[in-house]
């Protein structure tokens, strides 16, 4: 796992984003906080279950899917299945380690 620490790198409204193999939070402190990086190790894991390429393409098309549903940015990113494991999950230190293959096809 490689963190790096930017502002510059991440989208405005967003304190942190995962680019395979690579996380990316906004500031230093940011580094400690134990729940974001879960969530973001998590991110970590589906990309790498996907092949990395699929994983995006997924990501995209899915997003514009609920896009259609929600009609609006917030509920649309909220919503895709990699998203929402990962919220869910995002408390629990051990899933990562635990984590059943392509589960992110749960919260679908």
């Amino acid at each position: 796992m490689i963190i790096i620490t930017s502002k510059y790198l991440i989208p405005k409204g967003y304190t942190a984003i995962t680019l395979f193999p690579f996380i990316i939070v906004r500031t230093q402190s940011m580094r400690a906080d134990a729940k974001l990086i879960n969530h973001e190790r998590i991110h970590l894991r589906q990309p790498a279950e996907l092949l990395v390429l699929p994983f995006y393409i997924w990501s995209f098309l899915e997003y514009l899917f609920r896009l259609a549903r929600y009609g609006n940015h917030a509920g649309a990113y909220r919503n895709i299945s990699f998203e929402r494991e990962a919220y869910a999950c995002e408390s629990n230190p051990d899933y990562v380690q635990t984590r059943n293959f392509w589960a992110f096809l749960k919260f679908l």
